[in-house]
């Protein structure tokens, strides 16, 4: 029996290199506190600088092609969603630089789960291979669980095991439904799933479309999916305000492209049937039962993770309607609402203390911002703006998302989408007003507008400052950005 010879060429070890660069940060975090207890600015810098090192190389080494025994995937879709996951964690990470001390931030640990729930994440988009990207899932979900329940509050621990109960209900249907596709077609790879199917003429409607269901069900965990959606505010209140954002963001970029490259390859059967009709129902349903349930909340931090499950179903649409411009609008429009919406996080993060509750129920009632403007008018003003380009309101950051995603319905002739989607743009305007008439309208109650900076550092101070001004100035990006996001779409096959 002749020896197995791996050539090291072929395994292309580049596609790999990004995720392993993470992971040696995470292990190089661990060890430096098992010699001494170090401060956490050092491990907040070690950090950054591991994840700045990871974008660069995901940047530099972006030739499309396969890697490490072709289970890795690089292409324009793995580039542009692994850039959105670094950029967002680059700006989560000095959120750690608190001006009072946060139990979890003392803990290497902490940081070391971030760097591995990234690597994690990486794995998921970089690949169509069901095996990886369940594997990436279940290291990026293990590590948020922890993350979660590190924060010093009772919450925390609640909202955790909630987490976890539903992402384990989400591994299983996981699971199954690669299961299904794999007994059909006898591989795992999305897209050799894709041409025996379209080679079989897809036969076996009835499991075609079981394998579909539980990938819905599976993804809909992840991506707050009505009627999957109901965890999503419990587990936001549970965990810190910057974590919250965090997870409005990078979780879902990496359910959508794995949901993209899964109906792309289901793409000939679904049109038309009853997985086409699913996802329809499903995206028309998020978008207004997110915006009809945010309309009646009296926390902030609620409202906005009520606000996060309807810009997913707004996102969705674009799986609905498929093509070039749709699959290009999912991630412009997810990138702008990445600066939007952690901006509107940390600023709830910026007034956050440690053992101090402004309320009983929420740590961020609408109330407490009441007369904010009197107080500190450039952070009302900040926090405004965060709120009109959630709203949608131009020249602000999301409604050139928001734009671009109704004008691709347009285009591929789903006109009821489009009105839909124009309609719960309209909604959603009044509770993100809502908070601006509390902060500019209301008298303050109990409050001398010290409340507001509790917890600030200057750190801090230039991420919303950096977020604000992305989100104002993005006109002139706009253009840059749809040319490149379009041209990438478009080579890989979308």
């Amino acid at each position: 029996m002749e020896p197995i010879v791996f050539d090291i060429e072929a395994l292309n070890l580049n596609t790999i290199l990004p995720m392993l660069i993470t992971l040696a940060g995470a292990l190089l975090i661990l060890i430096l506190d098992l010699v001494k207890k170090q401060d956490k600015g050092l491990y907040v810098a070690l950090s950054t600088l591991f994840i700045a090192a990871d974008l660069y190389l995901v940047i530099a080494i972006n030739e499309a092609g396969r890697g490490f025994f072709d289970v890795l995937l690089v292409d324009g879709i793995a580039v542009i969603s692994q850039v959105i996951i670094l950029v967002a964690s680059l700006l989560f990470i000095p959120l750690a630089l608190t001006g009072h001390r946060f139990k979890e931030f003392q803990f290497a640990e902490h940081f070391a789960f971030f760097l591995f729930m990234i690597a994690g994440f990486q794995f998921m988009v970089a690949s169509d291979n069901l095996i990886l990207i369940f594997i990436g899932l279940e290291t990026a979900s293990l590590a948020l669980y922890a993350l979660i329940a590190m924060h010093n509050r009772q919450k925390s621990l609640e909202a955790a095991i909630k987490y976890f109960t539903m992402g384990a209900f989400a591994a299983g249907f996981f699971a199954f439904g690669s299961l299904m596709f794999y007994g059909l077609t006898g591989s795992i790879e999305l897209g050799t799933i894709k041409e025996v199917l379209e080679a079989n003429g897809y036969e076996n409607q009835l499991i075609i479309l079981m394998g579909a269901v539980f990938m819905i069900v599976a993804l809909g965990f992840k991506l707050s999916i009505v009627p999957f959606h109901s965890w999503t505010p419990d587990v936001y209140e549970g965990a810190s305000a910057p974590l919250a954002g965090y997870m409005s963001i990078v979780p879902k970029i990496a359910g959508f492209v794995v949901a993209i490259r899964l109906f792309d390859a289901l793409a000939a059967s679904a049109e038309g049937t009853v997985v086409y009709t699913l996802l329809w129902i499903s995206a028309v349903a998020t978008m207004t039962i997110g915006n009809i349930i945010a309309l009646v909340q009296d926390g902030v931090k609620r409202m906005l993770a009520y606000s996060s499950i309807s810009h997913s179903g707004f996102v969705l649409t674009a799986i609905v309607i498929g093509g070039t411009q749709a699959t290009s609008g999912l991630f412009i429009y997810w990138g702008l609402f990445l600066f939007t919406n952690l901006g509107a996080f940390a600023m709830l993060w910026i007034s956050r203390h440690p053992s101090k509750q402004w309320d009983i129920r929420y740590n961020h009632p609408f109330t407490k911002f009441s007369g904010m403007i009197k107080h500190s008018p450039l952070a009302a003003i900040i926090m405004a703006i965060f709120m009109l380009s959630l709203a949608g309101i131009p020249p602000l950051a999301l409604y050139w998302g928001k734009i671009y995603m109704i004008g691709a319905a347009i285009n591929s002739d789903h006109l009821y989408l489009a009105i839909i989607m124009t309609l719960n743009s309209g909604i959603a305007i009044y509770y993100y007003l809502k908070l601006i008439v509390y902060m500019f309208l209301k008298d303050s109650v109990d409050n001398d507008g010290t409340v507001y900076f509790q917890n600030e550092t200057i750190p801090l101070k230039l991420i919303l400052g950096f977020a604000a001004t992305v989100v104002v100035f993005s006109i002139f990006g706009v253009d840059p950005l749809i040319t490149s996001v379009t041209s990438s779409i478009a080579a890989s096959g979308f």
